[in-house]
C-alpha cells in the first residue's frame, strides 16, 4: 500500500469516496426511484481506509487502527494494508462479522452536499449506485431484496426522511470531530508516521502518508492544556486512537491470510 487514502468526508468539488454521480433529491427527478435494501457492501471493497467521526470511535477501535490523513488530519479507520483492498468486505459483498460498519459506509448511497444557490446542505443520492432502481411498482427484486420508494407523490417517504436524519447526524459528527482535531493540532500533538510491515507469507508492505497522536508529547502536556482538551471533548477521541493501535496486529494477520485480488 503506497499510502493511506487522503480523501476526506467533506462534500466539496472533489467527489467523496464511493460516490460517482450524486444528485440533489427532488420528486420531479427521482419520484419513480426506489432504494433496494440488501446487505451488499461491494461498493466499499476497494476502500482500504474509511473516514470515521468521534462518536463512533469506541466501536471502531475494536476492529481497526484509527489514524489521521490529509491537511485536515481526518480520522480514518484502516480497513486494509494493500491499496484497493478492504479486508472487511467478503466476496459475497457482506461486511465481515462481528466487525463494526462505519457510518460513512452505512449512509451510502445518500450524502449531504452544498447547495451554493441556497447556501445550505441538501440531501443527495448517488444515481450510479446499483441500490437505486426504477422499481416503485416492484416491491421485491429478483433476489428477494425489498425495494422501498423514495417519494410518494411530491412527499418524501419514511425511507428518505430516515436517510436525511442519518446524514444530518453524520454531518454534525464531522463538524464536532473537526473541532476536536483542530484543538489537538493547535497543541502540536500530531506526528508523521511511516511503517513497514511483513506479512506471514513474507510479503513486505510500506504504509505511508498518515499521522498519529504522539503519546509521549500528549503525556507531557501541562495541566491547563490537558484540561482544555477535556473540556473540548477531545480526550475520548485521543484515548480511542491510542487503544486502536492494538488493532494493527490483527489487521496485519488478516492481511497475511488474504491474497490480493
Amino acid at each position: 500500500m503506497a499510502e493511506i487514502t487522503k480523501q476526506e468526508p467533506t462534500e466539496n468539488s472533489q467527489l467523496p469516496v464511493f460516490y460517482s454521480k450524486p444528485e440533489p433529491m427532488n420528486p420531479a427527478r427521482h419520484g419513480t426511484l426506489s432504494l433496494v435494501g440488501r446487505p451488499d457492501f461491494s461498493f466499499a471493497a476497494s476502500a482500504h481506509a474509511i473516514p470515521v467521526v468521534a462518536n463512533e470511535m469506541p466501536a471502531a477501535m475494536r476492529s481497526y487502527p484509527i489514524v489521521f490523513v490529509g491537511p485536515q488530519k481526518t480520522p480514518v479507520a484502516v480497513t486494509g494494508v494493500r491499496r484497493d483492498q478492504n479486508l472487511f468486505v467478503g466476496k459475497d459483498g457482506r461486511w465481515v462479522e462481528p466487525h463494526y460498519v462505519p457510518a460513512y459506509v452505512r449512509r451510502y448511497p445518500f450524502i449531504l452536499a452544498s447547495d451554493e444557490k441556497a447556501d445550505k446542505l441538501t440531501l443527495c443520492i448517488d444515481r450510479a449506485s446499483d441500490r437505486v432502481v426504477e422499481a416503485v411498482e416492484a416491491p421485491l427484486m429478483e433476489d428477494g431484496a425489498a425495494a422501498r420508494a423514495l417519494f410518494e407523490g411530491s412527499q418524501p417517504t419514511e425511507t428518505t426522511k430516515k436517510a436525511l436524519e442519518f446524514c444530518q447526524q453524520f454531518q454534525q459528527g464531522v463538524l464536532l470531530t473537526r473541532a476536536m482535531v483542530e484543538k489537538i493540532d493547535a497543541l502540536k500533538l500530531f506526528a508523521e508516521r511511516r511503517s513497514t510491515v511483513t506479512l506471514e507469507g513474507g510479503e513486505t508492505l510500506n504504509l505511508t502518508d498518515f499521522q498519529v497522536i504522539d503519546e509521549a508529547a500528549f503525556n507531557r502536556l501541562p495541566d491547563a492544556e490537558f484540561l482544555e482538551l477535556r473540556k473540548s471533548g477531545a480526550l475520548a477521541l485521543i484515548y480511542c486512537h491510542f487503544a486502536s493501535m492494538n488493532s494493527w496486529t490483527s489487521l496485519v494477520h488478516q492481511a497475511g491470510q488474504s491474497k490480493p485480488a
